[in-house]
């Protein structure tokens, strides 16, 4: 079958597998989401559609993007097949810029997602001016911990997203990750992305273990083989791989999860050539740990 023709064939059925057969004793597996992110073009195109493929592959919950307090197409499609919307990210300048012109407020954010029901909020991405130097992490993480204290509250749990560019080496060695680490309160919390962690040139399960109590989600992502580490910029597309065709081993990663209290684990892969195949994959990947 030629990709065209795949792509264009209905994804609720080309993305349908056997229901998950998940040991009883492992909460992740039997409740494992997806960032949705990993099909943003697909769910452009038919979100509906979209979302019913992804309930009918076994995935339990999803992660949502792009939040601005509204309930979006793509999460009401997501509900609407039986799928629970726990977690999204959203617009984060309303936490790291507040008042900036076209930033929703903070506090609409956590009054729309009271009333979706969703319980996680995760900042996903720092612009450059926004991490500028060890005193610029040291900002954001004031700004986070004030926010984390509001949607603590209102009983939301709030988050930061990472990426490689927080493990950068900076004044004495020190890095922003470092900065984050130690200026965050109790009340604000980490969903560490193991794909980053690893380009950064950390153990996965390393920096889990040393923030017990501290991550309250997990994005399980593949690594290709042969890429030079660390790396604190980006990465080629083709670095973004399915669960199992890569470097990172994801059992001692989701052991680490529940040894540490982390609430919810996502499927993500920011690029592949076939978005679709590649989330079957990691589904399959996953059922046969």
């Amino acid at each position: 079958m030629n990709r065209r023709y795949f792509l264009q064939t209905s994804l609720v059925s080309s993305i349908a597998l056997p229901a998950f057969a998940l040991d009883n004793d492992n909460p992740y597996r039997k409740a494992i989401g997806i960032q949705l992110y990993t099909l943003r073009n697909q769910i452009k195109n038919d979100v509906k559609g979209t979302l019913g493929g992804v309930a009918k592959a076994g995935y339990k919950q999803v992660e949502a993007y792009g939040f601005d307090g509204t309930a979006s197409d793509m999460i009401l499609a997501a509900k609407d097949n039986g799928l629970k919307v726990n977690s999204t990210h959203f617009a984060w300048e309303s936490v790291t810029n507040s008042g900036k012109k076209g930033v929703p407020d903070f506090d609409k954010i956590l009054e729309g997602a009271l009333k979706l029901g969703i319980t996680h909020l995760v900042i996903p991405f720092l612009h450059a001016r926004e991490r500028n130097g060890l005193d610029g992490y040291k900002r954001v993480a004031e700004n986070c911990n004030k926010a984390a204290i509001k949607a603590k509250t209102a009983g939301i749990q709030l988050a930061y997203h990472n990426h490689a560019f927080e493990f950068a080496p900076q004044d004495r060695g020190r890095t922003g990750f470092d900065v984050l680490k130690a200026e965050f309160a109790s009340e604000m919390h980490f969903e560490v992305d193991v794909f980053w962690v690893r380009v950064g040139g950390v153990s996965p399960v390393k920096l889990l273990q040393e923030l017990k109590g501290r991550v309250s989600q997990i994005h399980l992502k593949d690594l290709k083989k042969g890429m030079k580490l660390p790396n604190y910029g980006g990465v080629p597309k083709d670095a973004f791989l399915a669960l199992g065709d890569g470097i990172i081993p994801m059992e001692p990663i989701i052991k680490a999860a529940g040894r540490i209290g982390v609430a919810h684990c996502h499927v993500e892969q920011d690029h592949s050539p076939d978005p679709v195949s590649s989330v079957k994959q990691s589904l399959q990947y996953l059922k046969s740990l």
